[in-house]
């Protein structure tokens, strides 16, 4: 009797499949990984063994899907980030690891002011905001890591916004969202409640970058979440108009940026914001990445 290929020889016929058709090889262990719920230490002890029929028949099933392009964070439902593991669908922007570092600052920026301070800050005083929150990983993870913040996020796709409220339940983090374009949902209460850390990654991809991009992410991923005009700069000059109206005077802001877009937004939020100090940050790439304005 025939004996079945093992794990390690099914998963390798896959990888060389997908990277025959220009497709990631690595992203069908992947998902397989994702799927077991298995770490890597988990697949050196089973590679070794004989692939069920089951197992087979899945794999075969998400390399179909792999080699039309579907994001395997949209085949798992979920991607993890700052160690938390966030719903994912086509309604919303997949996280990936440069914005992680965009919460990493600004976890360093609200520490610093707590810090600073005499006394306890009120939550009140520690008023975040994200801007364009997508599955909601940005304003989740800062309220997970410093809950004494008062965190609030915004999208405009309410398709989003069920998403990332969905995230916050699963999470446990006490996140306020709102429905509305950039800060429009701050204005109206911008003369009593000033936003301590305004934080976004917005949309700013320029349509002469579509060629660019990985046809998967033109293919699945929601286009309002990555495309903007005007080169890619019409969020950031929205933002830069509206940002003095609800900034706390000794507020801060960090976005991220395209890597070719730094001395373009640095220009956008120093006009807006003349007595404030304005400057790049480069992600572990080396790439222009976040711009901060303090």
């Amino acid at each position: 009797m025939a004996t079945r290929p093992t794990l390690r020889e099914v998963l390798d016929r896959a990888s060389s499949f997908l990277e025959s058709v220009d497709v990631e090889g690595y992203s069908a262990l992947y998902v397989f990984l994702g799927r077991k719920n298995w770490t890597k230490t988990d697949w050196l002890l089973q590679m070794g063994r004989e692939a069920t029929a089951d197992e087979t028949a899945q794999i075969a099933e998400d390399v179909r899907r792999l080699a039309e392009h579907v994001p395997a964070q949209y085949l798992l439902g979920w991607e993890e980030f700052c160690g938390h593991r966030f719903k994912v669908t086509k309604d919303t922007l997949i996280p990936r690891p440069e914005t992680e570092e965009l919460v990493m600052h600004a976890l360093t920026v609200l520490s610093e002011i707590k810090d600073a301070s005499p006394t306890p800050v009120d939550e009140q005083l520690l008023r975040v905001a994200d801007i364009g929150t997508g599955t909601g990983a940005i304003a989740i993870s800062v309220k997970l890591a410093l809950p004494d913040c008062l965190v609030s996020a915004t999208d405009i796709s309410p398709a989003a916004l069920k998403v990332a409220k969905e995230n916050a339940a699963d999470l446990g983090a006490a996140v306020d969202f709102y429905r509305g374009d950039t800060l429009e949902p701050f204005l109206a209460e911008a003369a009593t409640k000033k936003i301590r850390l305004l934080l976004s990654n917005p949309p700013y991809i320029s349509e002469a970058e579509w060629d660019l991009m990985d046809e998967s992410v033109r293919t699945f991923e929601p286009k309002t979440a990555l495309f903007a005009e005007n080169d890619g700069l019409a969020v950031y000059q929205k933002l830069a108009r509206q940002a003095p109206a609800v900034l706390a005077p000794d507020g801060q802001i960090l976005l991220e940026i395209g890597f070719a877009q730094g001395s373009a937004v640095r220009e956008i939020f120093q006009t807006a914001f003349p007595d404030k100090q304005v400057e790049i940050i480069k992600d572990l790439a080396g790439q222009d990445r976040i711009i901060h304005v303090f």
